[in-house]
C-alpha cells in the first residue's frame, strides 16, 4: 500500500494501458481519478474498485481540464501521481494528411499533456513530492512512416518532459515518459481488419504484421508498461527524473 493516501490522476484511464496503470494505483491505496470522454464506460470501470472516481473530460478541452482536476483535487487532495496517458493514433500518407488531421492529433496528444500537467501541479502544495509520467511510444524516440503527426506529437512530449524535469529539478517532483513498442490494446485490434485485407493475411498474420515493430517481435502485454509506470512511481525511482523508458523488447 505505498501509496495509500495519495491522489492519483489518470487521463484516458477506461482502457488501455491507462485502465491497467488506474487499477494498479487504486490496489497500491491511492485514491484514483480516471478521466475519459466516455461516462458510461468510465462508470462501468470504477465500479470494480472502491478507490477508482470518475471525471468525464475531453483533454482538448482547456476549462474542462482545469477545472475538472481542481475539482478532483478538492474532492481527494493534492494530485501526487499524474498519469498523462490520453492519445489517438491515426495514421495515412503524410502528403495526404490535412492540416484539421494534424491539429486533431497535437491538441490531443501534445496539448492535451500540457494542460493536463500544468493543472496537475497548480493542485501541489510547495515542496510536496510528485510524479509526473506522460505516455508516449517509441514513436517518440524514432520515427513511423505513414505516422507523421503521431509520431511528431509523442517526440513533443518527450521535449515536454525533459524541459519540465529540468525547471523543476531542484523539486521533489519528477518527470517521465513511458515509451512502449506495439501493445495489445485496442488500438492494434482496431487496425487488425484493414491489415488483413490490404496483405490478404488472417488475424494472425496481421498480429505478426505489427508485432514486427517490436524488437523481440511479439506484441507487449499491458501489464509490462503498467509495471513500468509503478516503478517510476515507486519512492525508490526519486532520482529517475527526464528519462524516456522504452519498452519493447530491446533496443530502439
Amino acid at each position: 500500500m505505498e501509496h495509500a493516501g495519495k491522489h492519483a490522476l489518470v487521463t484516458g484511464g477506461g482502457t488501455g494501458i491507462g485502465k491497467a496503470i488506474a487499477l494498479a494505483l487504486a490496489e497500491a491505496g491511492a485514491e484514483v481519478t480516471i478521466t475519459g470522454r466516455d461516462g458510461d464506460r468510465l462508470d462501468a470501470f470504477a465500479a470494480t474498485h472502491p478507490r477508482l472516481h470518475t471525471l468525464v473530460m475531453d483533454v482538448t478541452d482547456e476549462s474542462a481540464v482545469r477545472n475538472g482536476i481542481a475539482a478532483a483535487a478538492k474532492a481527494r487532495g493534492p494530485v501526487q501521481i499524474c498519469i498523462a496517458n490520453a492519445g489517438i493514433a491515426e495514421g495515412g500518407p503524410f502528403a495526404k494528411t490535412t492540416l484539421a488531421a494534424w491539429r486533431h492529433t497535437m491538441a490531443t496528444n501534445l496539448d492535451g499533456v500540457f494542460l493536463t500537467f500544468q493543472a496537475a501541479l497548480a493542485t501541489l502544495t510547495p515542496d510536496m513530492p510528485a510524479r509526473m509520467i506522460v505516455v508516449s511510444s517509441i514513436a517518440g524516440v524514432r520515427g513511423l512512416k505513414n505516422a507523421i503527426p503521431y509520431t511528431a506529437s509523442k517526440h513533443a512530449v518527450i521535449g515536454l518532459i525533459r524541459g519540465l524535469s529540468e525547471e523543476y529539478m531542484r523539486s521533489p517532483i519528477t518527470f517521465n515518459a513511458l515509451c512502449p513498442g506495439y501493445v495489445d490494446t485496442a488500438i492494434v485490434q482496431n487496425q487488425l481488419p484493414g491489415l488483413m485485407k490490404r496483405f490478404s493475411v488472417d488475424e494472425a498474420g496481421a498480429v505478426d504484421l505489427i508485432a514486427k515493430g517490436n524488437r523481440h517481435r511479439r506484441l507487449l502485454e499491458v501489464d509490462e508498461t503498467t509495471a513500468a509506470a509503478m516503478w517510476l512511481c515507486s519512492d525508490g525511482a526519486r532520482s529517475v527524473n527526464g528519462q524516456t523508458i522504452q519498452i519493447s523488447g530491446g533496443q530502439v
